[in-house]
């Protein structure tokens, strides 16, 4: 409830149904009287918080907040604009989607099998100089892997599948080299990480 000098003297208190009359108990209509009060005693609130602050004073919240991101340096002071930020800790970071999740030895055995299964037929393709996206596709459709993802062309085939009891089997095959391994999803959901 809120109080204020009513002009004809007396002391009313306003709440959001209606004015008491202090004087004599008796509730008047906020219409007449009251809601002219509210509008006041609303507005000087709102423009309480509009005054501006001096430069540089404690208040001035342009002077204290950082704008911009900027590395640390050992030994160097910083401007009051940056906010300081460890750069090598930050690409860490970024990279963590690549990370590959565990699995359980059922699910490695299982991939490893799978992989047992493919890698004569890789190496055969890279050897051969037939490397393609479809190629690799195939090869891994035929034995029963699903979700595969490839990246690549003829210099080259990254690849990502869904092993048969979960995690993956991941690799690249080129004309130099033929690398496959099992391991488990990557941070970022999937079995080959985007390039």
């Amino acid at each position: 409830m809120l109080s204020f000098y009513h002009p004809h003297g007396a002391w009313t208190g306003v709440s959001a149904c209606g004015s008491m009359d202090r004087m004599n108990g008796t509730r008047r209509d906020l219409s007449r009287h009251g809601s002219a009060a509210i509008v006041v005693v609303t507005t000087m609130l709102l423009l309480a918080g509009c005054g501006a602050a001096a430069p540089g004073s404690a208040s001035d919240v342009s002077a204290t907040t950082p704008t911009a991101a900027c590395p640390q340096v050992e030994g160097a002071e910083l401007p009051p604009e940056c906010a300081p930020y460890d750069p090598e800790n930050a690409m860490a970071q970024n990279d963590r989607y690549r990370e590959r999740i565990g699995i359980s030895a059922e699910a490695r055995a299982a991939a490893e099998k799978s992989i047992e299964t493919v890698r004569p037929r890789l190496e055969a393709l890279r050897t051969d100089g037939n490397i393609s996206p479809d190629a690799v596709k195939a090869i891994m459709t035929e034995a029963g892997l699903r979700d595969v993802q490839l990246i690549g062309d003829e210099r080259g085939v990254a690849f990502g599948v869904a092993a048969p009891a979960g995690g993956c089997v991941y690799g690249e095959v080129s004309p130099r080299e033929l690398r496959i391994d099992a391991g488990g999803y990557i941070q970022d959901g999937g079995c080959l990480p985007a390039q």
